[in-house]
């Protein structure tokens, strides 16, 4: 099954992540364009937030004992 390509890979995101930040390091955005990154960085954030909530849940842990525990 394909995964649902609207929404960017954890690495696509980090990868835009520093592009709003450079850009926002940056004098020649606009007021309202840097706003506008800002906005578009905190989206990016609670995506990749939600992606590694995700992974973690589905993570198993190989105690010393050797069974497995979801986190």
């Amino acid at each position: 099954m394909e995964e649902n390509r609207e929404t960017p890979t954890i690495e696509e995101s980090f990868s835009r992540l520093d592009e709003l930040i450079a850009r926002l390091e940056g004098d020649s955005l606009s007021l309202e364009e840097s706003f506008k990154a800002y906005a578009e960085g905190l989206s990016l954030v609670k995506q990749c937030r939600e992606s590694i909530d995700e992974v973690e849940k589905k993570v198993l842990v190989l105690e010393k004992s050797g069974e497995l525990h979801e986190l």
